[in-house]
């Protein structure tokens, strides 16, 4: 694989650790929002899919299941130990019709029109250039096919993230993030217009309120173990990150939490039967 950008190799090094816990139950809302994207696809048996940013196979699996033995899914992500985990999965589940495959989406050597669908769930905001990857994607879109993106709406995780950056901010101010990188499109019309933007006319941009159950504050510290939080939690030694997580708990019982925020929206855009795009 050739050199990262900083930002991919960040992202990449932060999901290899967070996936001792990215499986785990409190996480299911990777499963269930990587299923609802599927589900909007409308895939039929022996179609062919591109998964970018597939994690442990949310969306992939489903996909695989709709397209049946005779379709395929390519299923992309920068960090193994998440594609060691949706290898298992797809091996259990008797589907041997999905390559998990560590790649960087830009360095892929796929033609034009290749795929029935793409589709990136939790994924597109990372790239460095997010609208040149929208166009790239589009590109690999067939005729009368269909990209899908899939972005964290406002509020996630909320109530317990603000009490998660204020409990961080106590010990280690300097690790507080100011900006998500979602954030420019966690609305159907923001996101409706940056595909807009690149050329990509969105058929349907629908919001959708959710939340997690958490039976525990310590369902929480699990969630943040299993996602981006990792990557601030693996930069405190041993004694904060106990006495975070001591707090975390405390703030998390006070206010009675027993739910995470996970609100999406989902974008969805069929390629014209005819193009040049």
């Amino acid at each position: 694989m050739q050199t990262l950008h900083p930002i991919k190799a960040q992202m990449a090094a932060i999901f290899s650790a967070a996936a001792d816990h990215f499986d785990a139950p409190p996480l299911a809302f990777w499963a269930r929002i990587g299923e609802n994207t599927v589900d909007r696809l409308a895939l039929t048996e022996g179609q062919r899919v591109l998964d970018v940013c597939c994690g442990s196979g949310a969306s992939a699996l489903p996909a695989a299941q709709k397209v049946g033995a005779s379709g395929s899914v390519l299923a992309v992500d920068l960090a193994e130990p998440l594609l060691q985990l949706g290898r298992a999965k797809a091996d259990a589940a008797g589907l041997s019709n999905v390559e998990f495959r560590c790649a960087d989406v830009e360095a892929l050597d796929v033609p034009g029109g290749h795929f029935d669908a793409v589709v990136c769930v939790f994924g597109i905001f990372f790239f460095p250039d997010m609208e040149e990857t929208v166009r790239r994607l589009w590109r690999w879109v067939k005729p009368s096919g269909t990209l899908a993106i899939t972005t964290w709406g406002p509020d996630v995780m909320a109530p317990g993230d603000g009490l998660f950056w204020e409990v961080i901010g106590a010990r280690r101010p300097e690790l507080v993030k100011k900006v998500k990188p979602w954030a420019r499109i966690e609305t159907p019309e923001t996101l409706r217009a940056m595909l807009a933007g690149v050329g990509v006319e969105a058929s349907s941009v629908e919001a959708e309120t959710s939340a997690q159950p958490l039976r525990t504050a310590e369902d929480w510290w699990t969630i943040a173990l299993g996602s981006g939080y990792r990557g601030t939690l693996d930069q405190l030694d041993a004694a904060t990150r106990e006495a975070v997580r001591e707090d975390l708990h405390a703030a998390l019982e006070a206010q009675g939490v027993r739910a995470a925020q996970t609100n999406v929206v989902y974008a969805i855009a069929r390629k014209p039967a005819e193009t040049t795009a």
